[in-house]
């Protein structure tokens, strides 16, 4: 089976999404990326998270052509196969349909620096992308366009998309997202967030270089 550890990270990350709420029934999408092959392994259409086993999960290059697999791929994967050809270094996207982060997506507003859990994300704002129907080639384009260098960035009206070195470190960034764009609308819902300035969030980063255990 290609991609085997790929496809089992992708069925645990899927059942964590939807368990924690990430993503509810079978909305939500994640994928995993290997460069040496060329080929990405992405969850299957509209199968529930809690009952998709590695089998299902769908092998494709960033054509979009399906190199192994029974399942219907995800309608999202055009969105996949361009955050991909945005950072080829990214080992994993994840797509979600947070509550907090989609209703900042609805509102059409970005996601700004009220706390500095988005760190990671390499921006100081994550942007809001322009709307285009779900599942479409304009999607995929307006959120490269959109993310640039960053490694996040909503979608108008849809969610969230952010890509990680691992499923792991994209996971997890998906879940500060959540935790970021929650606070931030607290924030809004009683007064005007105070915005960490470009320099507070450099210092942020150079102190989570030495954050955790060491390997």
């Amino acid at each position: 089976m290609l991609m085997e550890e790929a496809r089992r990270a992708i069925a645990s990350y899927g059942r964590q999404m939807s368990g924690q709420g990430l993503s509810r029934g079978t909305s939500g999408n994640l994928s995993c990326f290997d460069p040496e092959l060329g080929y990405m392994a992405i969850s299957p259409s509209g199968l529930d998270y809690f009952s998709t086993e590695p089998e299902d999960v769908v092998i494709m290059d960033l054509d979009g052509h399906i190199v192994e697999g029974s399942r219907k791929p995800s309608s999202e994967h055009q969105l996949h196969a361009g955050i991909y050809r945005l950072h080829p270094d990214a080992g994993a996207v994840v797509h979600t349909h947070s509550v907090y982060c989609t209703t900042l997506a609805c509102l059409r507003q970005p996601l700004r620096a009220v706390h500095y859990a988005m760190a990671n994300a390499g921006a100081d704002e994550i942007p809001c992308a322009e709307y285009a129907t779900y599942g479409t080639h304009a999607l995929a384009e307006n959120a490269a366009r959109a993310m640039g260098s960053g490694k996040a960035v909503l979608l108008a009206n849809h969610g969230l998309v952010v890509c990680g070195g691992s499923m792991a470190e994209a996971f997890a960034m998906a879940v500060d997202m959540e935790f970021t764009a929650e606070i931030q609308w607290r924030c809004m819902a009683i007064g005007t967030p105070v915005v960490l300035t470009g320099e507070e969030m450099a210092d942020v980063r150079r102190q989570l270089l030495g954050y955790g255990q060491k390997q």
